[in-house]
């Protein structure tokens, strides 16, 4: 895997660039949806919020919407107790509502109608927060861990990997028993082969990328 070293905010401006350039005028009438995928420790939300920037310079309406944002009750959560793995990869994120609440609604002939989140894992509450009208010609940005593995209609999706001493090492020590977790993530659902481009940030001041090298670059 070559890859190019680049600045989150140059690397931005890159993706942006990609998405104008696929927005064909049969699709002006639609929406475009990206993933950025990574392990909490990876920062997903740098990128995310970079790119956000990048899109509304080029008078682009975003929405960010935080993986995080969709957690599961803790009842649901927690059902195995608070450090089961497989619980984590495949019960932890309420996918189901984001589907509904956030791929449905950018769908083709869709509201544009999207939840920005559901669920607060700190008072284990609903958010209440209010939907928002995205414009058709708008982009949706979720970013967080395993987002790769439920077949999202991702038109544009980015994995910033670290390798496993990195991962350890900036995992805080409460989160580390995810790990496994991860490990099993690389190896069933090898998410650097599914993304478009793969970000390498074991020093998150130094990316590196591949560029563009999916099905959508």
């Amino acid at each position: 895997m070559q890859l190019e070293a680049i600045t989150w905010q140059r690397m931005a401006e890159r993706l942006a660039g990609h998405l104008d350039e696929h927005e064909s005028a049969a699709e002006r009438g639609t929406w475009q949806r990206v993933g950025i995928d990574g392990a909490p420790a990876a920062g997903t939300g740098v990128l995310a919020d970079h790119l956000a920037d990048a899109l509304r310079l080029r008078s682009r309406p975003v929405l960010v919407v935080p993986a995080g944002g969709f957690l599961r009750p803790a009842s649901l959560r927690f059902e195995f107790g608070r450090e089961d793995v497989d619980s984590y990869l495949g019960g932890w994120y309420d996918t189901a509502a984001l589907w509904r609440e956030v791929f449905g609604p950018t769908d083709p002939g869709g509201t544009g109608r999207v939840l920005p989140d559901l669920w607060d894992p700190a008072t284990d509450r609903a958010t209440r927060s209010p939907y928002t009208e995205l414009p058709p010609g708008g982009v949706v940005i979720v970013h967080g861990p395993l987002l790769l593995g439920h077949w999202f209609p991702f038109d544009l999706s980015v994995h910033i990997r670290l390798s496993p001493g990195a991962l350890a090492r900036r995992t805080e020590e409460s989160a580390r028993w995810t790990l496994p977790a991860f490990a099993r993530y690389e190896e069933e659902t090898d998410p650097a082969a599914r993304a478009d481009a793969v970000v390498r940030a074991d020093d998150p001041r130094h990316p590196a990328w591949t560029g563009l090298t999916g099905p959508t670059g």
